[in-house]
């Protein structure tokens, strides 16, 4: 167990958790933990061997924003804050390993978008989401003006945004919000089962994937194609699909290396 005593980094078997762990305030986020929080994704993102990524939060709880009470929560210039803030979404979500948010509890502000920029949101029925900027005074950030409309199309990212209602896990499967909803006693094996499976996976071709499903809404079908082409190409001279094709024959697993 590695990190901080607010940012928690556990390794095991390729799989890199990441805690946020204020339970006492529902794992709000300071200045300091968004630091750290960047760098750990910068640090993940540089790995041979770390394979998959699950963010998730203490104490029954995933994330309920930016913790605007922190005493250092106003320090220095406010866009280079924001800037700071910015670069730690961003950095996580070009993360080339796959990446899942566990949400057991609630998700708010840049809580549910720091969700939202995971791959993959499995959530608790115990789980609560909402967009409440606007409760606050404030607009949208940490990327749930770019996020959200690709979750869940435009009309209802604005409604979600405007609003700013709470929405329960119900309510977010049926809106796209999550992949799945499990009793809060499910959660951490149904994680744990499909972090295993990605870990388990193609490390080269599960990245060329993610970028190029990234990029799928900024690029036209020639050019994604071309780029399939590229990754394709890339795929073939790795030894992981010349060690598909013959578990394949084999009638065995694969056993993928990242090479």
């Amino acid at each position: 167990m590695t990190g901080t005593d607010e940012l928690l980094v556990d390794r095991q078997d390729g799989i890199v958790t990441v805690t946020l762990n204020r339970p006492e305030r529902k794992n709000a986020v300071t200045p300091s933990m968004w630091a750290a929080l960047l760098d750990t994704f910068n640090a993940i993102a540089a790995s041979d061997t770390d394979r998959v990524v699950v963010v998730t939060g203490a104490g029954g709880d995933f994330c309920s924003g930016a913790d605007l009470g922190a005493p250092d929560a106003t320090d220095g210039h406010g866009l280079a804050r924001m800037r700071r803030i910015g670069a730690a979404c961003l950095a996580l979500h070009n993360l080339p390993q796959p990446t899942i948010a566990k949400v057991p509890g609630v998700a708010v502000g840049a809580g549910m978008n720091m969700a939202l920029a995971c791959d993959l949101v499995v959530a608790s029925t115990a789980a609560r989401f909402s967009e409440i900027f606007a409760r606050r005074g404030l607009s949208v950030d940490f990327g749930g003006s770019w996020l959200l409309p690709r979750r869940v199309g435009m009309q209802r990212a604005k409604e979600l945004l405007l609003l700013a209602d709470i929405v329960d896990a119900a309510e977010a499967d049926r809106l796209g919000l999550v992949n799945r909803v499990v009793e809060p006693a499910e959660l951490d094996g149904f994680v744990d089962d499909w972090a295993r499976r990605l870990a388990a996976g193609p490390p080269i071709a599960l990245s060329l994937t993610k970028k190029l499903a990234n990029n799928a809404f900024s690029t036209s079908l020639e050019q994604a194609l071309e780029e399939e082409a590229v990754a394709q190409t890339v795929n073939f001279s790795t030894e992981d699909t010349n060690e598909a094709v013959q578990a394949f024959l084999a009638k065995r697993e694969p056993r993928f290396r990242g090479r």
